[in-house]
């Protein structure tokens, strides 16, 4: 079983033994489980990859959102001013991405980032075509999304 699976028991079990159902008493179940299993990973090997891989998600979050907010401000300030900056554009990135799990998480988080749009998948699958509305600095564009897969392919491997 996966240890996602096992802390988000743990974390019920100490909800149901402190009598308490709230958000902040599941987090903190949460967060005792995942010591828990994290002093247990020595005597089970399969939980080293699940103490490895919640840090790395806790952190593509927080540079997710980082980066949705800064999208969300381009796109607003393009918007709201009277000039538009706007220079769309349909774009190759080459994909590290093999399984069709990471290629789709991939091709969904830059559709959910505002200004870029993922539009197919080659039928090599080597390459995914892009839609952005920002294309002055390529090389950039490119960087940026190369490194946002490089982030996704860490917690999914």
């Amino acid at each position: 079983m996966s240890g996602f699976f096992w802390n988000v028991i743990l974390a019920l079990i100490w909800v149901i033994l402190s009598g308490s159902f709230s958000p902040w008493n599941l987090f903190m179940g949460f967060m005792l489980g995942y010591a828990v299993l994290l002093l247990m990973q020595h005597r089970v090997p399969e939980l080293s990859a699940y103490s490895r891989r919640l840090p790395r998600v806790i952190l593509f979050v927080g540079y997710f959102l980082k980066e949705l907010f800064k999208a969300n401000l381009r796109v607003a300030f393009d918007v709201v001013t009277p000039k538009t900056y706007m220079q769309p554009g349909v774009i190759g990135i080459p994909l590290s991405a093999t399984t069709n799990a990471e290629i789709t998480m991939v091709s969904s988080m830059i559709s959910l980032t505002p200004g870029t749009l993922s539009l197919d998948v080659s039928n090599d699958r080597q390459v995914l075509y892009i839609h952005a509305m920002f294309l002055q600095d390529e090389a950039q564009l490119r960087q940026d999304l190369k490194e946002l897969e490089r982030r996704i392919l860490m917690i999914m491997r």
